[in-house]
């Protein structure tokens, strides 16, 4: 992923509306979601969520198929893996990542 790439995509999340949309569809996964049950699920009118959906389209977060009268948003979940992988390319300067681990004091021996 270009640096460009990544920041369209972050831009497109740093919008509280849009990471509430962009996760509730993560949680539905390849089920996706329609315009109306993301509406109702997330308390937001439609013409709010048709705008906030644009712009997540537009930074390829999420993608959109039609099935019959409907129209089912799903995540872009290879753009989602593309950006975290960007974001932790460099994690840690190549050494495993995990939580720094301190070495554990022994007790005073007591009598």
């Amino acid at each position: 992923m270009e640096e460009t790439t990544a920041l369209v995509s972050l831009a497109a999340l740093a919008q509280p509306m849009r990471l509430r949309v962009f996760r509730a569809l993560v949680g539905a996964a390849i089920e996706g979601l329609t315009p109306g049950a993301l509406s109702a699920l997330l308390d937001v009118p439609a013409s709010t969520l048709s705008f906030h959906l644009k712009e997540l389209a537009h930074a390829g977060l999420v993608t959109q198929q039609r099935d019959g009268r409907h129209l089912i948003y799903r995540p872009a979940i290879e753009r989602m893996a593309a950006l975290l992988a960007y974001l932790s390319a460099h994690c840690c300067h190549g050494r495993p990542c995990g939580p720094a681990t301190t070495p554990r004091r022994r007790r005073a021996a007591t009598c």
